[in-house]
């Protein structure tokens, strides 16, 4: 054996032990600390500072199962319903529990407007509005979060989107409008308008529940039900409350949440991203999006990643924050020209930016600056997805402003109406040589000049929108625990979940995101054995 010297020695001994000391705390903490207090039951929770936490730590398992069911969905927006229609499909009976007293979540209030490369009836191509790829949706994707998404997961996401949005229109009678539209950080026109979220939720709603999915709503889960701390002991059910009365379900295939994110949790989205703590800020959310049930999984183990990153919706109504009909026309029109300008009538981002810099480059008006406008004109509406009918609607409700000339619509706006006549008159001439000097903006034959009115603006300011971060799950929809190892029979997918859209989300992802992550999770809950 070689020689080696004292110190050499000692180091190696100092290593070893270093290396034994770690394999002997990884060991230690995965079935004792980490894990939480097991009792003589064998039920467990991390001891995490979480409200309720200590109590929970105590509780010993049920000693009886008031029902059960072989994979229960937890939220009925689009990712709760597509994994509900999917395992349905699949032959599983499904039930899905949502907390809220009506279906849909965010998702029935959502714009409505989906990603794909392509579908059934080939608009894209249809109207010349130049190629895309499933690599270059990728590479977006990718580049819209700042290069902090899974790539794995963007992966999932891109290639299923054509096929997913196709089962929506083929089986649950989805409608989407005659047109695509490119949106803020996406290089080619990908996004499907359909007007509503609720035309995407209700699709998915009929194939659920066409294949046997029952739905249970004012359904609160109060707890997940695990059994002892060995890293593969499966979920085993949940706690629920309906009415007063608390019940468990035991599962025997999977558990899938699907809960959405966690907006309206002042305390939760302020302690991960100190800058929209407090209450001041306006929100698009519904009042269900409070985040319990990252906390619960949490509880049992599961990690999380990018908590802190929240995005904020830039095109909101000023006054309420809600993302209705007119507050979607600024998102869908940057490809067919529209013009955002500030309350004095000057550009102030690249209308193709993404939503996250349009945002802070509001935000950085100052409050004076509330609120800028997006202009266009009644030539652009049928082409960024909008109809007659929401724009009289607009009009109705205040929401909307129309004049017949720039000049005039500048004046009841209350902006200096030789600006904003400068302002559109430049950038019309942008159009024309096919290069924006100020703020650099792809320039495609795609975009209108504003020349012949009537012509209308619509008011917006950035809110509190959507949570990039979330559960930690794989390409096949489990979710991962602390250590990087599957929690078996659990599930999530869409908003609850973090990895896929980085550290911001570019807009029309969101919803592909949750039907195909939602379809993976149901199919394989559904292949779980019993």
């Amino acid at each position: 054996m070689e020689n080696l010297s004292d110190v050499e020695l000692r180091q190696n001994q100092d290593d070893d032990a270093n290396k034994a000391e770690s394999i002997g705390r990884r060991n230690f903490l995965k079935t004792s600390l980490v894990v939480g207090l097991t009792t003589a039951s064998g039920a467990f929770a991390l001891n995490m500072a979480t409200p309720g936490t200590a109590e929970a730590i105590s509780r010993p398992l049920p000693q009886k199962w008031d029902e059960t069911v072989e994979v229960l969905v937890v939220g009925s927006g689009f990712a709760g319903n597509s994994a509900a229609a999917q395992a349905a499909t699949d032959g599983a009976k499904v039930l899905v529990v949502d907390k809220m007293r009506t279906y849909g979540g965010n998702s029935i209030i959502n714009g409505g407007v989906y990603a794909s490369v392509d579908d059934k009836f080939h608009y894209r191509e249809k109207l010349n509005l130049g190629k895309d790829s499933v690599a270059q949706h990728i590479e977006d994707f990718l580049k819209g979060g700042d290069y902090f998404s899974n790539p794995a997961l963007v992966k999932v996401v891109a290639e299923g989107a054509t096929d997913a949005l196709n089962w929506m229109i083929d089986e649950g009678g989805a409608v989407i409008r005659p047109t695509v539209v490119r949106a803020g950080g996406h290089t080619a026109y990908r996004t499907h308008p359909a007007g509503s979220g609720s035309i995407y939720v209700n699709a998915l709603k009929k194939i659920a529940e066409k294949h046997g999915a029952k739905y249970r709503l004012a359904t609160e889960v109060t707890w997940i039900w695990r059994a002892d701390a060995d890293p593969q002991s499966p979920v085993l059910g949940a706690e629920v409350k309906k009415g007063g009365k608390t019940t468990n379900i035991k599962i025997e295939k999977g558990m899938i949440i699907a809960s959405g994110g966690f907006s309206r949790d002042v305390k939760m989205r302020g302690d991960h991203y100190p800058f929209l703590a407090g209450d001041n800020w306006l929100c698009t959310n519904h009042k269900g999006a409070t985040g319990e049930m990252i906390r619960f999984a949490q509880a049992v183990g599961a990690d999380t990643l990018h908590m802190n990153f929240i995005q904020l919706y830039p095109y909101a109504d000023p006054e309420t924050g809600i993302l209705d009909s007119p507050a979607v026309y600024p998102f869908n029109g940057p490809g067919n020209g529209i013009v955002y300008v500030t309350n004095k009538g000057k550009r102030f981002i690249s209308e193709l930016a993404r939503r996250d810099h349009v945002s802070f480059a509001q935000l950085n008006l100052g409050p004076q600056g509330k609120p800028t406008y997006t202009i266009f004109s009644d030539e652009m509406i049928e082409k960024l997805g909008g109809t007659r009918q929401e724009v009289d609607a607009g009009l109705k409700h205040g929401r909307f402003i129309v004049a017949d000339t720039i000049a005039e619509l500048a004046v009841k706006c209350g902006i200096p109406a030789d600006v904003l006549v400068d302002t559109i008159e430049k950038h019309n001439q942008y159009l024309a040589e096919g290069k924006d000097p100020e703020f650099g903006k792809p320039i495609t034959k795609a975009m209108i000049p504003m020349t012949k009115g009537p012509f209308y603006s619509v008011p917006q300011w950035p809110a509190i929108h959507h949570c990039m971060g979330g559960l930690r799950i794989n390409d096949k929809a489990q979710v991962i625990d602390v250590f990087g190892e599957v929690i078996p029979k659990l599930y999530a997918a869409g908003e609850v979940t973090g990895g896929v859209h980085g550290s911001n989300r570019l807009g029309s992802n969101a919803i592909p995101d949750c039907v195909v992550f939602g379809r993976t999770a149901g199919k394989n809950a559904a292949k779980e054995k019993v």
